[in-house]
């Protein structure tokens, strides 16, 4: 499955959490992978970040994530950078984007 998250850098945290993403910690490559998360990639606009990430089940690992030391220790450094996820009605919280057209999809006789 794949899901989209916002979120939103803290004013002037730009350049630092551009520096922290240039390689994440191995262990939390090891943990995304072990909890079935195949590939997460961020793109930036402005303050805003759009997250794609590609899973097993997004919400098991989400939820899974928090009990995880190697992303405690993420947060903890990210954090301090990141002002807060939005849901799809651009609300506080780190509820996945509300999907609303796929190419792929409609190609493949989806919608």
């Amino acid at each position: 499955m794949r899901v989209a998250l916002h979120s939103e850098i803290r004013e002037g945290a730009i350049d630092l959490y551009r520096e922290r993403h240039l390689r994440i910690p191995d262990d939390l490559v090891a943990v995304f992978g072990r909890l079935g998360i195949h590939d997460w990639t961020i793109w930036r606009s402005g303050r805003r970040l759009f997250h794609l990430v590609d899973c097993d089940d997004w919400d098991a690992a989400y939820a899974a994530l928090p009990q995880e030391p190697a992303d405690q220790a993420w947060q903890r450094d990210i954090g301090r950078f990141v002002e807060l996820f939005r849901d799809a009605d651009g609300a506080e919280g780190a509820d996945p984007l509300e999907l609303m057209w796929d190419l792929a999809a409609q190609r493949d006789g989806g919608r």
